[in-house]
């Protein structure tokens, strides 16, 4: 069923059909680890870096279709362990600031000055923390579904906030743990993700994988299909992985202390206001005395970047931008 039935969009607001890469490579970003990294969309046109969600997620072809093609250089890239990029669920040399060097990497190699950076849940986060740690290199921020990777929003997903709006999945999570050690649960997931039995790793991920896809989307009640064990347990490890060292940023609340760095930089912020994966706070809260951010709250919207009104938003964000920022 057509889940935008009887919605009314505004013109340009629907999704661009899909546009096949020009571009195709794994880029050696040293430490045994090879980025897969595309290309789309127009050779010479405003460039525009797309992060994806996770940490353990991957693009796909459905993420270049926010973009004008005739205006817009999409650059896509599977972040270190995920999707094509090789060792596949690598954990080693890999943490939020190998990922941010990434980003650099893969700019210089492609001969971009500035870019556009457009991210979402995680991806939000890595698209703030590189454009801290690179403000000149960054034209415009256009983030959905902000997770500031602080312990407060760990807690709310994996200490049972989200829980007690969704007991009943909740509980799914809950009982492969013994009670005991519930009261950390990213530990105990992360001891049985990585157990070194295959079979114990890819049966917690596919509970790991399955609590935060259930919560994704406002309309919480469609079918879910079982995640494949190999990509559940990549996923699962590889976000673990993160949370356990709480994304390894040097202190609590790091995105919001260093915000100044970037309050010269504009930027865009999606949120959709029923999120359980990332409640709307943190968008919120990261707005606030932030002059250059225009903070748009989307109604009967859940996390997923694949909901009906967060893609027209988006589309209609990119489609403002086509004139815009600095080459």
């Amino acid at each position: 069923m057509d889940r935008t039935a009887g919605q009314k969009r505004a013109p340009g607001a629907l999704l661009y059909p899909p546009c096949d890469p020009y571009d195709q490579r794994l880029l050696d970003v040293g430490e045994g680890h090879r980025l897969y990294v595309e290309q789309c969309g127009h050779p010479n046109g405003l460039p525009v870096v797309i992060l994806h969600g996770g940490p353990g997620g991957g693009c796909s072809p459905a993420m270049r279709r926010y973009f004008d093609p005739s205006v817009y250089r999409i650059v896509l890239f599977d972040q270190r362990g995920c999707g094509r990029s090789r060792p596949h669920a690598s954990v080693e040399a890999n943490t939020t600031w190998h990922l941010v060097a990434d980003i650099e990497r893969i700019r210089k190699a492609l001969g971009i000055d500035r870019w556009i950076v457009f991210g979402g849940s995680w991806g939000a986060t890595l698209g703030l923390i590189y454009a801290q740690a690179h403000p000149d290199r960054v034209a415009h921020l256009v983030l959905r579904g902000v997770f500031l990777a602080t312990r407060a929003e760990l807690d709310w997903f994996y200490g049972g906030g989200a829980g007690k709006f969704w007991p009943d999945l909740w509980a799914g999570f809950c009982q492969p743990i013994p009670e005991a050690e519930r009261g950390d649960l990213i530990g105990a997931y992360h001891r049985r993700l990585f157990s070194g039995d295959y079979a114990t790793e890819a049966r917690h991920g596919r509970i790991w994988a399955h609590w935060e896809n259930a919560l994704a989307s406002v309309d919480h009640d469609l079918p879910l299909g079982e995640a494949a064990p190999d990509y559940a347990r990549a996923f699962a490890r590889l976000e673990n992985h993160y949370f356990h060292h709480d994304a390894f940023l040097r202190e609590d609340g790091q995105i919001l202390k260093d915000r100044h760095l970037i309050d010269h930089v504009p930027a865009t912020i999606v949120q959709g206001r029923y999120d359980m994966i990332c409640p709307p706070v943190s968008a919120w809260r990261l707005a606030q005395g932030w002059t250059r951010a225009d903070l748009r709250l989307i109604p009967v919207a859940g996390h997923a970047l694949s909901e009906p009104g967060i893609s027209a938003e988006l589309v209609r964000v990119m489609n403002a931008l086509r004139d815009g920022p600095a080459r």
